[in-house]
């Protein structure tokens, strides 16, 4: 029996695949908002990010034993979800009688699976974890019966031996009411690498996504809704990390940051009159860039230094296929307003479409030499069980080893290449697309050249890229100068 104050132990699978952790290390923002709510519900908490501290399994060995959690929870998306499953198995060779939980994308969608084919995780949350956790931790308390989880929304776990899954949970309605346990975090771990002084925080000011990409996992996660917050309180919240963590970088989390045009606009307006200092990156929409066109100047004025679009594709079949709900037409010229207010503007391509070549692979690079953004990235289709795209390509699956779920191992074998080739074909148009940009450095303002050497240096020493971009900075038709810059002593 636990304790009347749960100690719960939230950790990160010690996953690697020198995609995320190229650019720098990125704090557990889903972890900090669960701890909030398992800490208000009375229970006693420990963040482990073992993904950012590149613990290995014997590591988070040691943190069991050393904290001796009565909970053991494991955030989880696709790529990571084998090895979240090994900490589960972890903690019952620790102790069987820990309850050990997955929550976040995958387990949300394939819970059945999970608990079919491995008894060492106990229960599945499903959907947002805040106040499923809150009830969690007060059932634990007083005992976990079968009936009292059963009377917890959103949740799955095995009853009479065969997987079962309470009633969905409903979003939460306010998201300033959500709280998250930022202290918890060992802050000077987080750091953005292209701006090693500054501090990094993930924050969210919204949480959904109203699109209906069929290869993607946050539409379907979000059931296609959106919720904003107010801008006041998101505003706030940023100055409350610059001033008790000496935060200086925040990357938004949200898929969809600017979907309300006008609560968007009092953010920015926010973030200028008060001067924040600090750097803001952000994802959104091609069609957002567009429609935002005459607010670009507030962006830049507000500390926005980055901006991700996803353009996915270069061809109008493609994406539709992808329902991207949108126009190749479109994704330049958002491209070309981002560069033109002196943002860093980066995008990537989804490429290993079933009638995919090396023919077609070379006119998407060249196509995104024109396009014209500071960075693009050449990744692999990845068919998530779960999306839309799934039943179209699961014929085509080279490999069930979700760890390969990554965006940079193919997964799904084109009808006229192998994955070899693939593999090599979407490392090749990574070097050369950025071997375009680096002979066309001086044409850009001296700010974004400072950038894109120090990217250049973080890919070549930090990615799986850094095989390619070491071929690529060693060719004769590399300018000297660059070659000197990048330091490589070649």
């Amino acid at each position: 029996m636990p304790a009347s104050r749960p100690r719960l132990l939230l950790v990160t699978p010690p996953y690697h695949s020198g995609v995320v952790e190229a650019a720098g290390v990125w704090l557990p923002l889903n972890l900090a908002y669960v701890a909030g709510h398992a800490r208000a519900a009375g229970a006693e908490v420990l963040i482990c990010d073992a993904m950012s501290l590149f613990y290995t399994h014997a590591d988070i060995a040691r943190t069991l034993s050393d904290f001796r959690p009565d909970i053991v929870a494991v955030t989880a998306f696709t790529a990571t979800e084998p090895d979240a499953r090994e900490v589960c198995r972890t903690a019952k060779r620790f102790n069987p009688g820990i309850l050990t939980v997955l929550g976040n994308v995958h387990p949300t969608f394939c819970w059945a699976e999970i608990l079919a084919a491995d008894a060492n995780v106990d229960v599945v949350v499903r959907g947002e974890g805040e106040l499923t956790i809150e009830e969690l931790i007060r059932a634990v308390a007083a005992g976990a019966t079968d009936t009292a989880l059963a009377k917890i929304a959103g949740i799955a776990w095995r009853r009479d031996g065969q997987p079962s899954a309470t009633p969905a949970r409903p979003f939460a309605t306010d998201l300033d009411a959500l709280q998250p346990a930022f202290d918890l975090l060992d802050w000077p771990l987080y750091r953005y690498y292209p701006r090693p002084a500054g501090r990094l925080a993930i924050v969210s000011s919204s949480r959904g996504c109203r699109a209906q990409c069929s290869f993607c996992s946050q539409q379907k996660f979000w059931q296609r809704s959106w919720r904003g917050r107010r801008p006041d309180a998101f505003v706030a919240e940023l100055e409350l990390l610059r001033d008790r963590y000496g935060v200086r970088v925040a990357m938004l989390a949200d898929e969809t940051p600017t979907v309300e045009p006008a609560r968007w606009e009092r953010i920015l307006d926010l973030l200028i009159e008060r001067q924040t200092g600090i750097e803001l990156l952000m994802e959104t929409r091609v069609d957002d860039i567009v429609r935002d066109e005459a607010l670009l100047p507030k962006y830049r004025a507000a500390g926005v230094s980055h901006i991700y679009v996803g353009v996915e594709a270069t061809r109008q079949a493609t994406l539709d296929l992808f329902r991207k709900d949108t126009l190749v037409a479109r994704s330049k010229q958002a491209i070309e307003l981002i560069n033109r207010h002196g943002i860093v503007s980066e995008t990537s391509f989804v490429l290993g479409t079933l009638d995919e070549t090396p023919a077609s692979i070379q006119e998407t690079v060249e196509l995104a030499k024109w396009y014209g953004p500071d960075m693009a990235f050449f990744l692999a289709l990845t068919p998530w069980p779960y999306a839309d795209i799934y039943p179209l390509l699961k014929d085509h699956i080279a490999t069930t080893d979700y760890r390969n779920y990554n965006l940079v191992e193919p997964v799904v074998k084109p009808e006229h290449m192998t994955i070899p080739e693939l593999r090599d074909a979407l490392h090749r148009a990574t070097g050369q697309f950025f071997r375009d940009r680096l002979r066309r450095l001086a044409e850009l303002p001296a700010d974004k050249q400072q950038f894109l050497v120090t990217v250049m240096k973080i890919l070549l020493e930090r990615s799986y890229l850094g095989a390619e971009m070491r071929a690529m900075a060693t060719q004769s038709a590399m300018p000297e100068e660059i070659r000197h810059l990048l330091s490589l002593g070649v």
